[in-house]
């Protein structure tokens, strides 16, 4: 298997730290309004790159953080007369509304910054005794120059970078010993929350919060650092600068990033009146859609998002679902008995489109060359199953076709066409009890409302979870 690494700009053979493990870490949403499509791309490559290591055997610790600290966060509050937690938690819960819709998988951790300050204020602590940073009057800043490799990931040479690029303004900035140097302490201002640090009371700076989740949750050195494409500088380059500074090893051996989304061939902005948030889709069409569609494309590509392009990913979706329901009514009515000899054959034919599928995604995760031999099977399919088939036949068929569509995230069998199914409703009630037990009791009143609206009631007792139809 083969990943493009944005660190060495070259495709290079997958070869974990550690044998049948990945550590993986993908930033995060910061949680101040509802997720926007631009935000689900990145959850959707990487959820799907995550399916592909897991289907091929990998055990995959994937941390995907939420940033719940942040001026934007803090504005919206003070907007709305409440506090930044209330905010940051509401569209916590949001936000995990919208990736159950887009059946992305729930990370293995989901930290929190404003959980982990512990482990900043000691990585901080850290880069000053190393000498990499340094305090100015409560705001520590980290010294870019003092990193040699400073530039390794975006490529941008130390010197030709402009004096303080996309740096916040904040208190304390004169007291830079270099224009390039970036924040990773800074003190309070009036009604914003803080911690009590040796510097001052005051919040982590963006780029610290990466490396001590990831730090803490996978450890000083990961397999994958993925994220979109307009993080590489200065979010990426900064906790490179960070992690390996403290930490005294390489950060991250693979750099995955996924290209833009614009709208009607425009960069999406509210001020052009073309920002469309997950929600907004979902109005409009099923998220299996989006999802399909942003799987449409190599993730390092440009996508250009459009009602026509929508459309299109609709009707291929269809097309897969339609295949998938006419074989499940085969294997429902079809002949009982052995496959037949000519049966046997067709299906070691189907087999084909499985190493078609596996030489697309093991080639940099190519899902548009993947989802094409989906196609392909499912034109097999159509051609090939008829109420003559054997229901063994159309099994062997449909396992594929499952399988593969698993790998992408696409659902072949919706909920409630299963929900009359026992097994359906104790393997629900299952996810539920493992959500109170990870304490995401809103993932837990999800399922349970989900149930409620098919017409399953559940009632808690000693015993267990017991369920009955309304």
């Amino acid at each position: 298997m083969k990943i493009y690494n944005t660190l060495t700009k070259k495709k290079e053979e997958f070869v974990p730290l550690e044998e049948g493990k990945v550590k993986m870490y993908v930033c995060g949403p910061t949680v101040y309004n509802l997720i926007h499509i631009g935000n689900a791309r990145p959850m959707i490559i990487f959820d799907t790159f995550r399916r592909y290591l897991e289907y091929k055997g990998y055990d995959v610790n994937y941390v995907s953080n939420f940033t719940d600290v942040d001026d934007k966060i803090i504005k919206k509050a003070i907007e709305e007369g409440t506090t930044a937690e209330e905010i940051s938690q509401r569209y916590i819960k949001e936000c995990k509304k919208d990736m159950h819709d887009l059946n992305i998988e729930p990370a293995t951790t989901h930290p929190l910054a404003t959980q982990e300050i512990d482990g900043m204020i000691e990585m901080i602590k850290t880069l000053i005794d190393k000498g990499y940073a340094y305090d100015a009057d409560g705001t520590v800043y980290y010294r870019t120059r003092r990193f040699k490799d400073y530039g390794k990931l975006s490529k941008k040479n130390i010197d030709d970078l402009e004096a303080g690029h996309r740096d916040i303004k904040v208190a304390g900035e004169e007291s830079k010993e270099d224009p390039l140097d970036f924040v990773l302490w800074k003190p309070k201002k009036e009604g914003e929350p803080s911690w009590p640090s040796p510097w001052s009371d005051g919040r982590p700076g963006w780029h610290i919060e990466c490396s001590v989740m990831s730090k803490k949750y996978l450890g000083d050195e990961i397999d994958i650092h993925a994220g979109g494409e307009d993080l590489i500088f200065p979010h990426h380059e900064n906790e490179i600068a960070q992690s390996e500074a403290a930490n005294g090893c390489e950060f991250s051996k693979y750099w995955m990033h996924n290209g833009f989304l614009n709208i009607n061939n425009k960069k999406m902005s509210k001020s052009l009146g073309n920002f469309f948030t997950v929600r907004d889709i979902s109005e409009k069409y099923d998220l299996q859609v989006l999802r399909f569609f942003m799987l449409s494309a190599h993730y390092r590509s440009p996508l250009n998002f459009s009602d026509d392009l929508m459309e299109s990913a609709k009707n291929g979706l269809e097309r897969i679902i339609t295949s998938g329901a006419k074989i499940r009514d085969i294997i429902s009515n079809g002949k009982d008995g052995k496959v037949t000899d000519a049966e046997a054959k067709l299906l070691d034919e189907a087999k084909e489109y499985i190493t078609k599928f596996e030489e697309a995604m093991d080639d940099d995760c190519n899902t548009a060359n993947a989802i094409s031999a989906v196609f392909e099977l499912v034109k097999f399919a159509n051609s090939n199953l008829n109420e003559g088939s054997t229901k063994e036949f159309a099994a062997g068929v449909y396992e594929i076709l499952d399988k593969l569509c698993n790998v992408l995230g696409i659902i072949l069998e919706k909920e409630e066409e299963k929900v009359g199914d026992e097994d359906y409703i104790e393997e629900m009630i299952a996810k539920r009890a493992q959500a109170k037990k990870d304490r995401d009791f809103a993932m837990a009143d999800q399922i349970r409302d989900e149930l409620a609206a098919k017409g399953i009631v559940l009632k808690d007792t000693r015993e267990g979870t017991k369920w009955s139809r309304a």
